[in-house]
């Protein structure tokens, strides 16, 4: 006999769990964060110094996955092996050692550690900063000063300077000399690799290259005062003609970059936007990475 329709019990919807519900939304966001991070950064280069650091990046990483999943394998079927209810699991309380254990334990860290040591070992002197980039092209010098808290460029063949924005030719090798007024600083353009230390009273040197036009964004990446997070800057790379008009443009409508100048700049502030100098004092750089500039820096924070 059978029931009517209007007897038949009504169908039971499922709806998922809160911790599948939590799973799920945890799941979406990380994989968001994965692609949004694979946009900019590290993992998105654009010079060969960049790629350099990503392989080695890559290879580290893979290097230690090969040592942290089968570890993490191997406890899951540990504990499902040496559960309770597994009556074929024997528990052996005397036993103290095993060569073949030992060998094993060993040698995987010490494999990581030789493989691990030959890729710093390999990059530490292939992607050394002052080392020069391979290439047929001159490259083009620029004198990188860290103020408090903004980034000062010398273009000291084109004799002209930039506040806050950096502009290169693409595909042009870029020959950076660092220094910094007062305290250390660290440059640091991520799609082009390679950050470095600017030292008063010193010079550091810095190989970069971007390979396409575009525009990167570059940072400061040590904490130096109050201004620390706003001290970032734009380096725009463009083709080699519209990088010659734009020195043309500085040249025609920039100001005078002299020790008076320098003395005002020297002064902590934040980033107060982009300002270009046509002319530059012969041997400004030189003179402040000496410590010989007769202006003195007033006190940080004030």
């Amino acid at each position: 006999m059978q029931a009517s329709p209007d007897r038949m019990s009504p169908q039971v919807i499922r709806t998922p769990s809160a911790s599948a519900m939590w799973l799920r939304a945890i799941s979406m966001t990380s994989a968001a964060m994965l692609l949004a991070s694979c946009n900019e950064g590290v993992l998105d280069p654009h010079g060969p110094v960049g790629k350099a650091e990503r392989v080695i990046l890559y290879d580290s990483t893979a290097i230690m996955l090969a040592v942290v999943i089968p570890v993490i394998v191997l406890t899951l079927v540990f504990a499902w092996w040496f559960r309770a209810r597994n009556s074929q699991a024997r528990y052996r309380p005397d036993w103290e050692y095993s060569g073949r254990i030992e060998m094993i334990i060993w040698s995987i860290p010490a494999l990581v550690i030789l493989f691990l040591g030959g890729i710093a070992w390999t990059g530490s002197h292939d992607l050394d900063p002052p080392a020069p980039l391979a290439g047929s092209t001159a490259p083009l010098d620029i004198e990188v000063i860290s103020l408090d808290w903004r980034w000062l460029f010398i273009y000291p063949h084109e004799g002209i300077a930039s506040l806050n924005r950096l502009v290169v030719p693409a595909g042009v090798p870029l020959r950076f000399r660092l220094t910094s007024t007062t305290v250390m600083n660290s440059f640091f353009v991520p799609q082009l690799g390679s950050q470095i230390y600017t030292m008063p009273n010193m010079v550091t040197r810095l190989n970069l290259q971007a390979d396409q036009p575009g525009t990167f964004e570059g940072l400061s990446a040590m904490f130096s005062g109050d201004g620390f997070s706003d001290m970032r800057f734009d380096l725009v790379s463009m083709g080699s003609e519209a990088f010659k008009d734009w020195v043309s443009t500085t040249k025609a409508h920039g100001g005078v970059l002299d020790t008076s100048t320098v003395a005002e700049l020297i002064k902590p502030a934040k980033a107060d936007g982009v300002q270009t100098y046509a002319q530059v004092s012969e041997g400004l750089f030189d003179r402040i990475s000496l410590g010989s500039m007769a202006t003195v820096s007033p006190q940080r924070g004030q």
